[in-house]
């Protein structure tokens, strides 16, 4: 759940000192480094961030991209946006779904408009669809930086700030600058590259080249505000148990 719940279970437990085991928000970057082929990682970003309408805690939050592929990536990424159809989950054609309670939409709205109001550029999406339920289109901001809204904060829903960056320090540096660290990736057609950037981020899993590979035999959790302790794996299975010595 969010990290302001969490701290309210964690409160609640406390008086007992009940063990806890918490999983909780996350604002994950995910960071192209300058040998990325555009085409070859858009769609995997765009899922990354848009599944489930962005209703994932570890899923892309805030996407990093060296400034000599960002158009590139973002013309990709734009062009899978608009072939997404948003809809009525019934529907066979439909890939993308609504948000799940007015609270969040109106939440993911305000987001957006307030990154329209600090210069962000809708390259798609920035308005909800008819359809009688909590539609949002797929949304892409550019033109954004640290400090906005909807780059510091969790939006939790289908509107992703694409940010671009010259230096590699520079940016490993702000997508550490959060209190959120549950989980981050970086892209690359070097993975070993990739890999050795990913170990800097500070956060509960890294990966290289993908996004959201949740595996039930190992361990997630996430560092910073984004949780306590891990699920999956025997770690998991360790953290409801009590060692006897």
């Amino acid at each position: 759940g969010s990290v302001a719940t969490g701290k309210k279970v964690a409160a609640a437990a406390a008086p007992d000192l009940k063990r806890v085991t918490l999983e909780l928000g996350g604002n994950d970057a995910a960071i192209v480094l300058d040998d990325a082929d555009p085409k070859q990682v858009a769609e995997k970003l765009f899922w990354g961030a848009f599944s489930n309408s962005g209703q994932i805690c570890s899923a892309i939050k805030r996407l990093y991209v060296h400034e000599s592929i960002h158009q590139p990536v973002v013309d990709a990424m734009a062009a899978i946006a608009k072939s997404v159809k948003v809809g009525d989950g019934m529907q066979p054609d439909t890939l993308l779904g609504p948000l799940n309670n007015k609270m969040q939409f109106d939440r993911v709205n305000e987001l957006i408009e307030d990154a329209k109001r600090a210069g962000g550029r809708c390259v798609t999406g920035g308005a909800t669809l008819g359809g009688g339920g909590y539609f949002i289109a797929p949304t892409l901001v550019t033109g954004l930086a640290e400090g906005t809204r909807l780059v510091d904060e969790e939006q939790f829903g289908p509107a992703l700030p694409i940010l671009s960056y010259g230096n590699i320090d520079d940016v490993i540096e702000r997508a550490n600058g959060t209190m959120y660290g549950l989980s981050g990736s970086v892209w690359s057609s070097s993975t070993e590259r990739a890999a050795e950037v990913a170990s800097q981020l500070e956060c509960g899993t890294a990966w290289v080249n993908q996004h959201l590979a949740i595996v039930p035999n190992a361990p997630f959790g996430g560092a910073k505000w984004s949780g306590i302790g891990v699920e999956n794996g025997p770690w998991g299975l360790l953290g409801f148990t009590e060692l006897q010595t």
